[in-house]
């Protein structure tokens, strides 16, 4: 967080993927992931699944090796099918598979040495697929889970097939690169209604996985959309991912430069800002403006207290807002943790921006008592997340708060954890799928508008 200049663009006019009839938007059903009922199952390969037996050059032919070919021919599959129906034009399969060990004996992979690079990448003049077998792909296995594997080889075989399609070399890598992460989304989407023959993904903690590994692998803060090699921070990742998922593959086509320029929340530059505590009492004084100022209550607003939490059935509820007493009580140390940034070697939490969201998303339980709304229930904590994701985008120049690189992926870091309090109801039950939570953020930061929010997420 900081307290002087913006640095963060907001494009109030694109909202997302909400549906709207007559001008009304359309409630979006709790219990379902674009569509799709929200479930828990195993993700990776099927069992009883047998290899698709694609020649890897330089593989050892070991676990991951096997993982990432048989992802490589899924995501293929995939392409056979839908670039013919969409683009009426033939999916021709990759001319090449490379696997080499980031810390073993070092290679050269187009033009590229292998040694420590700790990547997956493709090749668009030989039509290569490389991936590192030493580090990247085990330690995402390891930690997420094969959706993760798969996400990352599906996300090298979306640049080839913009190169399928014609799209110009000379395309600013921002665009190449969400491109594919929406590509991505689109593949995940076929898997996920079970047309896969090989993988399954479920669309709770399946999907988790692989937003989490675009969260892992987004640009640092500071870094601008417009900068040479530039992916995308997490939200504008994530967001990508979405649209491919929701829309499918024609959407992926439609990002270029000028989209991303009207939806970006990376057009910043500079490093993160110093890291702001909630038990400075300065902070929370800070805080409290900012949400009075996002937030016009016709009743008296909602006061910050340490004491006791109440109403609260969730494990490791931070921050609770008490109706009868019109009170939000913090767990300040707990708070701290969150608010701390991770380090390498060292504990931390998430950063500060997530510690403050958490706190503002038990502010707006107060905004929707006020308007009459349910405090519990899945659809009480879908708005719960566009409240709050509507608040983050009033932080803006000449406000007591303003948002710094590296907040918004904050939020999402916090969404994706187990029990995210930004997307949970008064009791302090989180939505059951971080794509719901992410989705319903964003729909408030781009909204322009509270009474979206009451619009759109109402029981």
């Amino acid at each position: 967080m900081k307290r002087w200049t913006i640095l963060v663009s907001l494009a109030l006019g694109l909202a997302g993927c909400a549906a709207t009839v007559d001008g009304v938007a359309q409630p979006v059903d709790p219990t379902r992931v674009a569509g799709l009922e929200i479930a828990d199952g195993p993700s990776g390969l099927k069992p009883g699944v047998l290899d698709a037996g694609l020649p890897v050059v330089g593989g050892d032919g070991g676990e991951i090796d096997r993982l990432a070919a048989n992802a490589v021919a899924d995501v293929q599959r995939y392409w056979r099918e839908h670039l013919p129906a969409t683009f009426e034009r033939e999916f021709r399969p990759l001319a090449t598979l490379v696997s080499y060990d980031s810390a073993g004996r070092d290679r050269v992979v187009c033009g590229a040495p292998t040694a420590g690079l700790v990547n997956a990448f493709y090749c668009a003049g030989p039509d290569v697929v490389a991936w590192d077998r030493g580090e990247l792909l085990p330690s995402l296995n390891d930690s997420l889970g094969p959706a993760a594997v798969m996400a990352v080889l599906a996300h090298e075989i979306g640049h080839a097939v913009q190169f399928r399609l014609g799209l110009p070399a000379a395309s600013p890598s921002i665009v190449k690169e969400q491109q594919a992460d929406c590509y991505t989304g689109a593949y995940f989407r076929w898997v996920a209604e079970g047309r896969s023959p090989m993988f399954q993904v479920s669309t709770g903690r399946g999907l988790n996985e692989v937003l989490t590994a675009l969260f892992r692998i987004r640009d640092s803060a500071g870094v601008a959309f417009d900068d040479d090699g530039a992916h995308g921070n997490a939200f504008d990742r994530v967001s990508a991912f979405q649209f491919g998922f929701t829309d499918g593959p024609a959407r992926c086509a439609k990002i270029d430069e000028r989209e991303i320029e009207g939806r970006s929340t990376q057009v910043g530059s500079g490093s993160a800002a110093e890291n702001v505590r909630l038990d400075d009492r300065r902070a929370l004084a800070d805080l409290t403006t900012s949400l009075r100022q996002a937030f016009r209550l016709a009743a008296t607003p909602p006061t910050l207290t340490t004491g006791a939490a109440c109403g609260v059935t969730a494990e490791d509820a931070l921050a609770s807002y008490c109706s009868e007493s019109n009170q939000i009580n913090l767990d300040l140390d707990g708070l701290v943790r969150i608010g701390t940034p991770p380090r390498r070697g060292r504990q931390g939490g998430i950063g500060d921006f997530a510690a403050f969201a958490e706190v503002a998303s038990r502010y707006t339980l107060a905004v929707q008592q006020e308007g009459g709304f349910r405090l519990d229930g899945p659809v009480a904590a879908q708005r719960t997340a566009c409240l709050t994701g509507f608040w983050a985008s009033t932080l803006v120049d000449g406000r007591a708060l303003t948002l710094s690189p590296g907040d918004l992926d904050e939020a999402i870091a916090e969404m994706l954890t187990r029990n995210s309090l930004i997307a949970a109801d008064v009791r302090g039950r989180t939505l059951p799928a971080g794509f719901a939570r992410v989705a319903a953020f964003r729909d408030g930061f781009f909204s322009g508008t509270q009474e979206t929010c009451g619009e759109k997420y109402r029981a």
